[in-house]
């Protein structure tokens, strides 16, 4: 992982994780307006238009400027393709933040997303100094518990019935990692 500190980007063996553009917009939103993503994911409406992708990207650079979060574009290295998104919360309070990623789903089972979280978790630590990451996932889901298991995150819990999707409740399973 580099992180150019100058372009607001980290680099990896396959991927640019970069600041969202309005131009990303459209591409945003034909990958998030996609029930199995919504399905797994906390916040994302369902269906997803474009103004819900313009109205996330507009506020995601004064977000990295005042540390309050860094959400970046997945791309491909070679291409500049969008693949999805990632995401540090800081919580200056307690020192610590909360990685969530989509990716779309033609690119599932690739590793983009294992490749960008291990790069995020590896920004946390050593760029913002966080002492620990933390992040969740609905039982339902366990591909994204494998994800954070391999960037050596371990489960600290489950939250039962935590949160309701789609009328359904959902438990809420977190991992964490501390930095040493």
């Amino acid at each position: 992982m580099a992180y150019i500190r100058e372009k607001l980007m980290i680099t990896t063996e396959r991927l640019v994780l970069r600041l969202f553009q309005a131009s990303d917009a459209e591409t945003v939103a034909k990958l998030c307006n996609n029930y199995n993503i919504y399905k797994s994911t906390l916040y994302l409406p369902y269906p997803y238009s474009l103004n819900d992708a313009l109205s996330w990207i507009e506020r995601h650079y004064d977000h990295f400027m005042e540390d309050i979060s860094y959400e970046f574009a997945v791309t491909d290295k070679e291409t500049g393709k969008l693949y999805g998104a990632i995401a540090l919360s800081n919580n200056k309070r307690f020192n610590q933040g909360e990685i969530a990623y989509w990716i779309g789903e033609q690119y599932w089972g690739k590793g983009y997303a294992t490749e960008a979280a291990q790069s995020i978790l590896q920004f946390a630590f050593e760029e913002k100094k966080l002492h620990k990451v933390f992040a969740r996932f609905f039982s339902s889901n366990p591909a994204s518990g494998k994800v954070m298991k391999k960037i050596g995150m371990t489960q600290e819990g489950i939250l039962k019935d935590h949160i309701i999707k789609d009328g359904k409740y959902e438990d809420l399973v977190f991992y964490g990692v501390i930095n040493q």
